[in-house]
């Protein structure tokens, strides 16, 4: 009798579905193919160091120990999550056995951004004699997560998300090595599909749970949300998802596609991100890129974050909604961001210059008899309720640090300045 666990069937579907060769990777041909980096390393049986990174379940693992077979290198999987600096030294013992009697050491570890830095370390000596191949897999950005060093001497892999076709594909092996199809109808296969978020893996194991399900009709959308639990949306709020995710927001939002902001917001309020951080992120963005093409900009960012603080979830989210609609569809200017960052490069420049004397208050005798305030024009008694003055450091040359745009209400602040500058000429003239 065949026991529990020598019975294939008895294996994880996606166990029994992970690729033989490299050409049965799914979504990874830019990689993996002919021409690809890894393709032209096999073929030259030339395998350098590398990082590959990606999403969960994208093939990161299958490629590393594909890798392995086809370069004829021992292969040792290690867990950054589960191994420390006494694993590492057992490992570079044997690696070095190894090499003695000619053969070579393919080291995958996974999850390698869970190294510290003085981890990551210990790898160079071994990759630079050749002792070690370093494969690692990351889901991380690695220009984040990994030291200079460690990249120097690998390259990096960037593995695509599997696209809706590739997870088609998936589902057809599966249902070539169970004998049966899905019971599913065209449009539950597709959201089956939508669910795994390109994880090819939670994709495989979602369609083992339904090859279980006794004979019956076809499960539609409906039928599903009772057989399956929904994935929750591939979101880490302290990694870079949550940073491509803002910018995608705030990048939107200067584009004036309230549409695709809308969309944004939406998917980082599904992934659970704090509303608090998107409210400030929204009335930043009013200052930043909207500024005083309308003034009203700022308003309506600060009261819908007040509006949040006091509806909380879900009702609040609908005042953030309405603020990324407002800011989307608002005149744009970035001149009094503008503005301020070029004073604040010449106020470094010109360093401790003192303020003219003449606006100088004279609270003393002896600092009015010294010129404090001397000459000083009253602005509200000057004709049109300006004096012209130089307000500017003496020797300094005038600034316009602030150039209005022809947009919005910043038009008609351009048509006060352009007046302004007009009589300003006029009573400087000697």
């Amino acid at each position: 009798m065949v026991g529990l666990f020598e019975d294939p069937t008895s294996r994880p579907l996606a166990d029994r579905l992970r690729p033989q060769t490299l050409d049965q990777v799914v979504g990874q041909d830019h990689l993996v193919g002919e021409n690809g980096p890894i393709g032209r390393m096999v073929r030259a049986q030339r395998l350098a160091s590398m990082i590959l990174w990606g999403t969960p379940g994208c093939g990161k693992t299958t490629i590393a120990r594909l890798l392995a077979d086809v370069t004829d290198l021992h292969f040792e999987p290690l867990s950054a999550i589960f191994s420390g600096v006494a694993d590492l030294r057992k490992i570079f013992e044997k690696a070095r056995e190894r090499k003695a009697m000619g053969q070579g050491t393919l080291l995958f570890i996974d999850e390698i951004h869970r190294f510290n830095r003085a981890q990551q370390d210990s790898f160079l000596p071994y990759m630079e004699d050749g002792t070690i191949v370093l494969v690692g897999a990351t889901t991380e950005n690695p220009s984040f997560e990994l030291n200079a060093a460690l990249l120097s001497r690998s390259q990096v892999m960037v593995l695509k998300r599997i696209d809706e076709e590739g997870m088609d594909g998936l589902l057809i092996r599966a249902e070539q090595e169970m004998g049966f199809e899905l019971p599913l109808t065209g449009e539950a296969r597709q959201s089956v599909i939508a669910m795994a978020d390109g994880d090819g893996r939670y994709l495989l194991n979602m369609a083992e749970e339904l090859f279980t399900l006794p004979p019956g009709d076809a499960l539609d959308t409906g039928d599903l949300a009772t057989v399956i639990q929904k994935r929750a949306p591939i979101y880490d709020k302290g990694q870079e998802g949550h940073y491509n995710l803002i910018s995608a927001l705030h990048k939107s939002l200067r584009g004036s596609d309230c549409d695709a902001a809308l969309y944004w917001l939406a998917r980082m309020l599904a992934g659970g991100e704090d509303p608090n951080y998107i409210a400030r992120r929204l009335l930043r963005f009013a200052v930043e890129d909207i500024g005083l093409a309308d003034p009203n900009a700022m308003s309506q960012a600060l009261h819908a974050w007040q509006s949040f603080e006091r509806l909380g979830s879900p009702e609040g989210e609908l005042a953030l909604a309405q603020a990324v609609i407002y800011l989307g569809t608002a005149p744009k200017s970035n001149a009094a961001y503008a503005a301020y960052k070029s004073s604040v490069r010449s106020a470094k420049e010109t360093g401790s210059l003192s303020p003219p004397m003449h606006i100088l208050n004279a609270p003393t005798k002896m600092m009015k008899d010294l010129g404090y305030g001397k000459n000083y024009a009253y602005d509200h008694d000057a004709q049109d309720g300006f004096s012209g003055q130089n307000y500017f450091p003496d020797n300094m040359p005038r600034h316009n640090f602030y150039q209005p745009v022809e947009r919005g209400f910043e038009r008609d602040v351009k048509k006060r300045l352009l007046y302004w500058d007009k009589l300003r000429q006029e009573r400087q003239k000697p």
